[in-house]
């Protein structure tokens, strides 16, 4: 006689299997963010992520305006064929960076990244943003108490045609 294996011990093994997934992922979700959460000690910019306006944004996220600044480099895609992932990334070399954010003008809601840079920290982001057409894409750099900038257009294609 032949042991048998039906479907009952498949599922038997496939609770368990799920039971030891969601252990993991509690105990991932109960210790992964909570020296992150520690670190934070800004309230969360919920008023600026509900702009829709780039200006109304970056004035809610900093209170100020920004100027255009050749230390600020951002790299992005002149033309994104997949709108829903447009990879782009930002470098300074300017001193005492504090905060970094990526504004998109075009889309439903302006602001779509921003980072708090700790002390000592290498002040470059990257980051893959979500378009929804053809958009001027703002990199923000807050350093020395001042605001710069750096912005280039990031041209939207629909069927990822590239043209």
């Amino acid at each position: 006689m032949t042991a048998s294996f039906g479907p009952s011990v498949t599922r038997r093994l496939i609770i368990k299997g799920i039971g030891a997934v969601a252990l993991v992922g509690l105990g991932h979700a109960t210790l992964g963010p909570w020296p992150a959460l520690a670190a934070a000690n800004d309230k969360y910019p919920e008023d600026a992520f509900k702009q829709k306006n780039a200006n109304e944004a970056i004035k809610a996220l900093y209170g100020r305006d920004h100027e255009a600044s050749d230390k600020v480099k951002l790299d992005a895609p002149e033309i994104a064929e997949n709108g829903g992932v447009v990879p782009i990334s930002v470098r300074t070399t300017l001193n005492d960076v504090t905060s970094i954010s990526f504004v998109v003008s075009e889309n439903p809601f302006a602001l779509a990244a921003s980072y708090k840079i700790p002390e000592g920290t290498v002040p470059a982001v990257a980051n893959r943003l979500k378009m929804a057409k053809t958009s001027n894409v703002i990199a923000l750099v807050e350093a020395g108490g001042k605001l710069y900038s750096a912005t280039k257009e990031v041209k939207v294609t629909v069927g990822g045609c590239g043209g």
